[in-house]
């Protein structure tokens, strides 16, 4: 295969990695890793294995950290269970049923607000503060994924340039 079009696939999978850190019903980094793999292994590049090593680690390190950071944050402003179930919920139906790019985040959020309040009907503070925990979780794993996808893609274009 050509040098160029195993290139071109592998920046085009990075970028997909990249919007996937965003929209979750892309792999993201998971993609993006597939994209710095076929780029060192497709084609004759001087990569040097660090940076796969150090790129494998991150991801999975993202992986756990997905599942750690909104449970955390979830936890640290007070957040239930309830909550947890619901942004699970809400992110599903999110994704599907309400049409607008970023659907799956406003059921995300519905999600926990209406899931605590399911616990709770009467501590509407603490539904509220729940679901500011969800959305700062969302932000630090989300930059997170965004930073990792970014060198990535950053560590193949300096090394075809």
């Amino acid at each position: 295969m050509d040098t160029t079009l195993i290139q071109l696939i592998s920046i085009v999978l990075l970028i997909l990695g990249i919007l996937g850190t965003f929209i979750p019903v892309l792999p993201g980094l998971l993609l993006s890793l597939c994209g710095l793999l076929i780029y060192k292994f497709g084609t004759d590049a001087p990569l040097d294995m660090v940076y796969i090593w150090i790129f494998v680690f991150l991801t999975g390190v993202s992986v756990v950290l997905n599942y750690v950071i909104p449970a955390r944050t979830n936890r640290k402003y007070g957040g239930t269970r309830w909550g947890s179930v619901g942004s699970v919920i809400g992110t599903l139906v999110g994704m599907f049923f309400i049409p607008v790019p970023f659907g799956f985040l406003i059921g995300m959020f519905l999600g926990v607000f209406i899931g605590e309040l399911l616990h709770d009907a009467s501590d509407k503070k603490k539904a509220w503060n729940s679901t500011k925990g969800a959305f700062i979780g969302f932000l630090y794993g989300t930059g997170f994924n965004f930073m990792v996808g970014l060198a990535m893609f950053l560590v193949v274009l300096f090394d075809i340039l």
